[in-house]
């Protein structure tokens, strides 16, 4: 393998454009002080050169970092299995690269250290702005990114103030739609496996699963909660499956809880759905492929991490906090729900 070439700098360009370097910087950065056909020349030379901008002299130049944060608050082992944060990131990396800023990531097992990488990110500098998911009730990095100044997007939670933004998917139509299945299907024993409680999202289904069985007038089944993985959903099951009278029909707050939910129901000698309905939310690929494939309510975070990223980039471009809806999730049927037995 040959050796590696030497990076174009304003240096080559200024040479062979027959100007000086002063002239080339004004003329890339689209300074005055520079006649058209000169700056139209040098342009044209960095071109031909091969000459790109320098991201560390980007950020001297213009005090940026050009990077955002986001500082995930799972433990490592759950992030692996979980797609909704592959889908997300890739959102937010397609409109990043096309705004020329990149994403630091970071995985932290709990609240105190997720807060902690906030704010180290920001006393270093390595950030201009950060992406805020997994919001819970209360969340101290909302005084915290307003303490240090630095613009921040919220996902699926509402705006908490000033040079705070919040993108979000709204969860209530797909549920609704959801449970108004289960009920179509004649299950009146609905129960549901939550997330944290902790969590805004996670609250939020099941105050929208509670919310549609009391306004359908039938009493919300037990609710276990989970943890929004594999194993949660396995642990939701030996516990629900046991009750008496056990449930007829489960939402469980993701996929991947209702995955693990099947499995262990089926380890039990339950069939589903012929003993019990299982559905999911997220919309995850494999959910497809399950078996019996997972009714679910599906979700988009690839648009979501768009949305998030443009709002973010839009305000360090100067625009005001705002908050964005983006399409509602919807409903999904496959074979994991049937008709009460």
């Amino acid at each position: 393998m040959g050796a590696m070439q030497p990076r174009v700098t304003i240096v080559d360009v200024a040479r062979d454009a027959g100007v000086s370097i002063a002239t080339v910087s004004a003329a890339l950065n689209d300074r005055p002080g520079v006649s058209e056909p000169t700056r139209k020349r040098v342009v044209a030379t960095a071109q031909q050169l091969g000459w790109s901008p320098s991201l560390r002299g980007r950020s001297l130049s213009q005090k940026r970092a050009f990077n955002v944060g986001l500082v995930i608050q799972r433990n490592p082992s759950v992030i692996a299995s979980d797609p909704f944060f592959a889908g997300f990131i890739s959102g937010v990396e397609s409109v990043l690269e096309d705004g020329g800023y990149a994403l630091v990531l970071q995985v932290a097992p709990t609240r105190q250290r997720t807060v902690e990488r906030y704010r180290r990110l920001a006393a270093d500098h390595r950030v201009d702005g950060v992406f805020l998911t997994d919001v819970s009730m209360p969340d101290s990095r909302f005084d915290l990114v307003r303490k240090l100044g630095i613009p921040a997007v919220a996902i699926n939670a509402a705006s908490r103030g000033e040079g705070i933004s919040s993108v979000r998917q709204s969860h209530e139509p797909g549920i609704d739609a959801l449970l108004a299945h289960l009920v179509d299907l004649g299950h009146r024993r609905i129960a549901h496996v939550c997330g944290p409680r902790d969590y805004i999202h996670a609250h939020d289904r099941e105050r929208a699963w509670r919310d549609y069985l009391s306004a359908a007038r039938i009493r919300p089944g037990a609710c276990v909660e989970g943890d929004f993985s594999l194993a949660g959903g396995s642990r939701a099951a030996a516990a629900l499956l046991r009750r008496k009278p056990r449930p007829t029909a489960v939402f469980c707050a993701n996929d991947l809880m209702a995955i693990g939910f099947i499995a262990k129901a089926t380890e039990m000698g339950f069939s589903v759905p012929g003993d019990v309905s299982v559905a999911g939310y997220d919309g995850i690929d494999f959910g497809a492929y399950a078996r019996p494939s997972l009714t679910t309510v599906t979700t988009a975070p690839h648009a979501l991490g768009e949305q998030a990223a443009r709002t973010l980039l839009g305000m360090l471009d100067g625009k005001p906090a705002s908050h964005v809806d983006t399409e509602p999730a919807s409903l999904v049927v496959r074979a994991s729900t049937g008709p009460l037995a």
